[in-house]
């Protein structure tokens, strides 16, 4: 961006948004023609959920959107981005689209337009149509294939008025936590499939862009959002650096290497040559994957803390990623996570805005050029109301302070980052688990499902509105 920006200041056009995906929030699992994914399977196996709880009602956007979209009208947000269901709209992941499904996003889209609120539609998010994992899920290269499709379906539906679109959602989490650690759907736990589902993946956003500016007017943007992991050494000990490179290689590099770069790290593949060949690289698919793209979207929460294992180390069953006997990092057995100090969540993750602006100057380096969004950042808090109703969550506003202190920074020393979206709009279904998680900037009373905008929703309300940051102490 040519624009000026002080220390105090956004420039004029960045996008203040608030995203949400749609298990989380949507429910009407069975309405308008949708069957099941594998988040509607995995919810409902015993175990899988805390308290066995489900997204079958989830928050109930699908009936209460207009509210949900005059809220963040309200708050004064001018951006949204939110996930399409892959199985509400193609229910078996093949074949035509039903309408009935693709009419609701259409009313979304329509409603948010209305609102002066811009649409950032993102295709996958998690929920992949059971019958595709039926027949073999990611690990097998056709989802790919059909993922291409159903992103024509998609783009021809809404590509006249959607301008943003992201590919993917976090495939790390996709492929690693749903097929490694089996903490995530389908719950799967096979190292030499998750790296095959990392691939097809990969392969699937390359493929899905082509299909996407296919049918798209070429104004409209496509991106992928990556949960690129900040990853830092414990010590500067030579087996303490090449632990972190280990990790890199495997949080990061298996998908901006060949994304951004239209190859897989050599030291990725040496890494992981005893569990895959990578025979299912074929040729091709480099090239397939290595799309140009329109901008780059980053999530970030938290940074990781790793060393070459330690005779009293946890090893990576301690990375944050959930409880698993089964390691999402294939081929790195021999490091240890550790938990970085600070304050933390309650999703136990340290606070550190540091780690932010360091992804963000990190891709600025390494894709010149390629505008920048921070697509997913928030917290999760114990939030409860008050004897009045009101819900005050001053430890989310010192958060958003820190971490858009942070991209505000990244901006002055040169990075062109063009938007914010804070996760969650919504407190929701936060997968594995439950409902006992609260990212919403708006309180959702699960019995009632009546929304509450929360004091940080205010506070981020301002800064939207006036593209400068108020004082923590204001949202008091």
């Amino acid at each position: 961006m040519s624009e000026s920006v002080t220390p105090e200041t956004f420039p004029s056009a960045f996008l203040w948004g608030a995203a949400t995906s749609a298990y989380q929030i949507e429910g009407a699992v069975r309405e308008g023609g949708r069957t099941p994914s594998i988040w509607d399977t995995f919810s409902h196996t015993p175990g899988r959920t805390a308290g066995g709880e489900t997204g079958d009602i989830a928050v109930d956007h699908y009936h209460r959107f207009p509210e949900d979209v005059a809220l963040m009208a309200d708050l004064g947000l001018n951006a949204y981005r939110f996930s399409i269901s892959w199985s509400r709209v193609q229910p078996t992941g093949r074949g035509p689209a039903v309408q009935v499904g693709l009419d609701f996003y259409r009313r979304l889209v329509d409603d948010l337009l209305a609102h002066g609120i811009k649409p950032a539609v993102t295709l996958y998010h998690w929920d992949l149509p059971q019958e595709l994992e039926d027949a073999g899920g990611w690990p097998e290269r056709d989802t790919a294939l059909r993922f291409a499709e159903y992103a024509r379906i998609v783009g021809e539906a809404l590509g006249d008025r959607v301008e943003q679109w992201i590919t993917l959602n976090e495939p790390w989490c996709s492929a690693f936590l749903g097929y490694g650690s089996g903490v995530h759907a389908p719950g799967r736990t096979d190292p030499e499939a998750s790296l095959r589902a990392a691939h097809h993946l990969n392969l699937a956003h390359g493929l899905g862009t082509t299909a996407l500016r296919s049918v798209m007017p070429a104004r409209n943007s496509v991106a992928i959002s990556l949960n690129s992991s900040v990853v830092r050494p414990l010590t500067q000990d030579p087996a303490d650096l090449a632990a972190a490179r280990r990790i890199d290689d495997l949080a990061n590099g298996v998908f901006h290497g060949p994304i951004l770069h239209g190859a897989y790290p050599q030291t990725l593949l040496a890494a992981t040559s005893s569990i895959t060949d990578w025979s299912y690289v074929l040729d091709g698919d480099l090239r397939a994957i290595h799309q140009p793209l329109d901008a780059l979207g980053l999530n970030y929460y938290t940074p990781t803390l790793v060393s070459a294992a330690q005779p009293t180390g946890q090893g990576a069953r301690a990375d944050g990623h959930g409880a698993s006997d089964h390691s999402p990092w294939p081929g790195a057995e021999d490091v240890d996570f550790h938990q970085t100090p600070g304050e933390r969540t309650e999703m136990g993750w340290t606070i550190d805005p540091t780690g932010l602006h360091d992804l963000i100057m990190r891709y600025t380096r390494e894709a010149p050029g390629l505008p920048l969004y921070v697509t997913e950042n928030g917290a999760a808090y114990d939030d409860k109301p008050d004897p009045d109703g009101r819900v005050h969550d001053p430890e989310r506003v010192a958060y958003l302070h820190g971490h858009l202190s942070a991209v505000r920074r990244a901006i002055t020393d040169g990075a062109d980052v063009r938007g914010y979206y804070l996760w969650s709009l919504l407190d929701n279904f936060e997968w594995a688990y439950g409902y006992g998680k609260r990212f919403g900037a708006v309180y959702v009373d699960y019995s009632t499902l009546a929304r509450t905008p929360k004091s940080s929703a205010r506070w981020y309300g301002e800064a939207a509105r006036t593209g400068a940051l108020p004082s923590v102490e204001s949202a008091s």
